[in-house]
């Protein structure tokens, strides 16, 4: 199926996700009395910032080739951008975050956590697809497998808390 995507909002909305997760985890370090996790959500805080900077790089490459892109894409692929542009998925018009009250308990915290890098490696995967440049789809993968690697730190600490495996 053919699709028109516009990149500039693409990675506009790629540059919030992270913005958002800093924020999460910045907020996190505040309300947790757990200085281990505090530590460790800050360092995460600064790895999305730097992710945001890779994004509006992107961007701001991408505004001097054109608005839009055209990719043939697989009918998943489109299901999902559907859903991301009827705003099923990352609505931006909410803080995602707002659910945090300080009550939280670490676990919470990194459950809520480690379900917004799912939703973001999934959005990346979906993003990387659309690229019609290879060193583009490069970039995204580098920050696909940091992703990845945050879901599994923040997977691994959830697990040694309360036993268990996401």
């Amino acid at each position: 199926m053919h699709l028109e995507l516009n990149i500039d909002e693409i990675f506009r909305i790629a540059a919030k996700i992270e913005e958002n997760g800093a924020r999460f985890y910045n907020l996190a370090a505040e309300v947790l009395n757990d200085q281990d996790a505090s530590w460790k959500f800050l360092e995460l805080a600064e790895e999305e910032l730097e992710h945001k900077k890779v994004f509006e790089k992107m961007r701001e490459a991408h505004i001097k080739t054109g608005p839009k892109i055209s990719v043939e894409t697989a009918e998943y692929n489109d299901l999902f951008l559907q859903s991301w542009a009827d705003g099923h998925i990352f609505r931006l018009d909410k803080d995602p975050f707002e659910k945090l009250t300080g009550e939280e308990t670490v676990a919470d915290v990194l459950k809520i956590a480690i379900d917004a890098e799912k939703d973001s490696i999934v959005f990346y995967l979906a993003i990387k697809e659309a690229l019609p440049s290879q060193d583009d789809r490069d970039k995204i993968d580098r920050l696909i497998w940091e992703e990845l690697n945050h879901f599994a730190a923040l997977s691994n600490k959830l697990s040694a808390i309360d036993g268990t495996i996401n």
